[in-house]
């Protein structure tokens, strides 16, 4: 599944909707669409570039630096 902005024609990973014949659904949102796939047993998976464009998942930390060189 891929992220997409209304008023867009492309997801945010660039992948254009018409093109790859991708359906829109504007009524659920991207958080709804992350906790689906994960408790869902079939194969749904988020694309990788959308989900680090809209801001990486909900509880996961974002890296950072602990003890930075001199």
């Amino acid at each position: 599944m891929h992220a997409w902005v209304p008023g867009t024609n492309q997801t945010l990973c660039g992948v254009p909707l018409h093109r790859a014949r991708l359906a829109r659904f504007p009524h659920v949102l991207w958080v709804d669409a992350l906790w689906l796939a994960d408790t869902r047993d079939e194969g749904i998976s988020p694309c990788r570039r959308c989900t680090a464009a809209a801001g990486g998942r909900g509880g996961a930390r974002r890296w950072t630096r602990v003890n930075p060189r001199p």
